[in-house]
């Protein structure tokens, strides 16, 4: 751990500042918004906030064991980093910082099929801890062959993320002047000109490009992909997809973005080894539910057959906690991580990594809990759907 570095960012909320002084604004707000008035986004985090549990006190001095197993694999600690479409946008290179960080640290990266490097490049990086996240193409041919890429650059899980059924309006990045490929304005260069860190990194690494899919392009034309997103990605999944994903991938295979226990349990039974609970940060549908209130919930329904994973508002270790109290086996965050990524660069993702391994342990030691296995013994108090 670099103690001077905790002594200064102790929090992913401290990141979360330094990330916004180091960021284009158009960047931010790819990463910070929701969508519509971003009122999911705070009920997420006034629902986490909600969430109480009684500390048992007299354990005497004691380590908490972070370790957790999932899908046969060991992991050093109970979470991971969910995908984040666009990545190099945000940070340059960001998917080969994190994915480095998850190898040391032993918790899963989760690439995206919209991230701007290729899964043979982030893969090898990962060092046996990559995930692939697979935004449903509508060509089965190209839907195989990602997943057999995402096989053969050594991705152990894959997620198939169903609550982008279509793009959400994101109004924030709207008046950001977020697009793809970037509109080149006097306004945009001098958002630039002010973040020289970003600016200095992106001339290096050079334009942001969704490298794991041009190749089912002809060229690199960005207007190009953009079109192909628009037409290819998303839009047409429904069960006769997701059973066509089960018999085409021989790993373990998580569906993302459920808030049902009734589509959770169809999911189960037709093979599907893990249900993401999850509201995709806020960031799909104003109108949802804060993802933690319908948790218990969905972990009642299939938490016997299948595990339970979940992201959604987690900023610290006691959300974690809470998670796990509530039925989840593994939590993801995201935007945590690129707040990371944002405010130091390749030394975002172990630092983020050590927030919350101290925070856990903290909190941990506080409600007497040696394991994560008593976390999810002890339960919690919480929050009715809203």
């Amino acid at each position: 751990m670099n103690q001077k570095l905790m002594n200064r960012y102790p929090s992913i909320a401290d990141l979360r500042l330094r990330a916004l002084e180091r960021i284009p604004h158009f960047a931010w707000e790819y990463l910070d918004s929701g969508t519509g008035a971003d009122v999911c986004m705070r009920r997420n985090r006034e629902a986490l906030d909600a969430v109480t549990m009684v500390p048992h006190f007299m354990k005497g001095v004691f380590q908490p064991i972070l370790s957790t197993r999932l899908f046969g694999v060991l992991y050093d600690v109970p979470f991971g980093v969910s995908p984040v479409g666009l990545t190099g946008l945000m940070w340059p290179r960001a998917e080969r910082i994190l994915a480095v960080s998850a190898g040391k640290h032993r918790h899963p990266y989760t690439l995206s099929t919209a991230a701007t490097e290729a899964p043979e490049t982030i893969g090898p990086l990962a060092d046996g801890m990559g995930w692939f996240q697979l935004y449903p193409p509508r060509s089965a041919q190209i839907r195989r062959d990602l997943i057999e890429r995402a096989r053969d650059s050594g991705f152990t899980t894959l997620l198939v993320t169903a609550d982008v059924p279509i793009a959400s309006r994101r109004e924030r990045q709207v008046k950001a002047g977020v697009v793809v490929p970037p509109k080149i304005t006097p306004l945009m260069l001098y958002r630039c000109a002010i973040r020289p860190a970003w600016s200095l990194a992106t001339l290096i690494a050079g334009r942001p490009r969704f490298r794991g899919l041009e190749q089912y392009i002809h060229g690199r034309d960005m207007r190009d992909m953009l079109q192909f997103i628009g037409q290819e990605l998303g839009g047409g999944l429904d069960w006769d997809y997701l059973k066509a994903v089960r018999e085409e991938w021989n790993g373990p295979l998580v569906l993302k973005g459920v808030l049902h226990s009734a589509e959770a349990i169809e999911a189960v039974s037709i093979g599907y080894d893990g249900i993401m609970v999850s509201n995709h940060g806020g960031r799909q549908f104003d109108g949802a539910p804060a993802a933690i209130s319908v948790l218990p919930e969905i972990a009642e329904a299939v938490g016997q057959r299948a595990k339970i994973l979940f992201d959604s508002g987690i900023r610290g270790g006691l959300d974690i906690i809470r998670a796990l109290a509530l039925g989840a086996d593994f939590v993801l965050l995201g935007r945590g991580f690129m707040y990371g990524v944002g405010a130091l660069g390749r030394r975002g993702g172990d630092h983020v990594a050590e927030i919350l391994k101290a925070d856990l342990t903290n909190n941990m030691i506080q409600l007497g809990c040696r394991s994560i296995a008593q976390i999810k013994e002890r339960g919690a108090r919480a929050p009715s759907p809203s």
